[in-house]
């Protein structure tokens, strides 16, 4: 399963790399921002795609949304990372269409289990 995570800090981009990757064992491709999100989704044809929510110039929500208006990119599922735990915010997210969402801080040992649920469901 390949995966696309996008997100503006490099830190949490190598956690979830090392997490995805080591002990989900996927292929995972990064992205700093949501233009670069965009191009990479386009170009590498992830299986799901793991978005941060908060970053600068184009959020997570603008990235979203630009996914969906792109035939090449709107049937890729999307996972938002967030920190924002408010259950009217991860509400939110689910009802633009997201899959699931992940909260920040996540547990590095079974982000790779956690996503595999929200995308069976």
């Amino acid at each position: 399963m390949k995966v696309l995570v996008v997100d503006d800090e490099e830190d949490v981009r190598y956690i979830a790399n090392l997490s995805l990757g080591r002990v989900g064992k996927m292929t995972v491709i990064e992205a700093s921002s949501g233009a670069e999100g965009l191009a990479r989704a386009k170009s590498e044809r992830p299986d799901f795609i793991l978005l941060d929510m908060m970053m600068p110039g184009m959020d997570g929500a603008a990235t979203f949304r630009a996914l969906r208006a792109d035939p090449e990119t709107r049937s890729i599922p999307v996972v938002f990372l967030t920190a924002k735990a408010m259950a009217a915010e991860v509400q939110r997210l689910k009802d633009l269409g997201a899959k699931g969402v992940v909260l920040k801080p996540f547990d590095p040992m079974s982000l790779a289990r956690d996503i595999a649920a929200i995308l069976e469901s």
